[in-house]
């Protein structure tokens, strides 16, 4: 009978701590990614509805620029309109 070749008990559990850290770990990265997938998916909703917002303010108050801290607002000149006033 040939003897049976193993590593030593001591070789065996460290191996087995890195696999279990290793595991652990693609797990932890799973689901950070799963995390940010739904982050970027939030993100994307906002900017649609920050989208929609602008256009609705345009629609009602033209092209303007808001204050976020106070919700004042001032128009926004346009270059062919800067030019029209200059050459009257």
């Amino acid at each position: 009978m040939s003897k049976e070749l193993k590593v030593t008990p001591e070789q065996l559990e460290k191996i087995q701590a890195q696999q279990n850290v290793r595991t652990r770990l693609l797990l932890d990265i799973g689901s950070v990614e799963a995390q940010k997938f739904d982050l970027m998916n939030a993100l994307a909703n906002v900017a649609a509805k920050t989208k929609e917002t602008a256009e609705e303010l345009e629609k009602e108050y033209g092209k303007i620029n808001i204050n976020l801290e106070d919700g004042t607002y001032e128009e926004v000149v346009v270059e062919e309109e800067k030019q029209e006033e200059e050459e009257k």
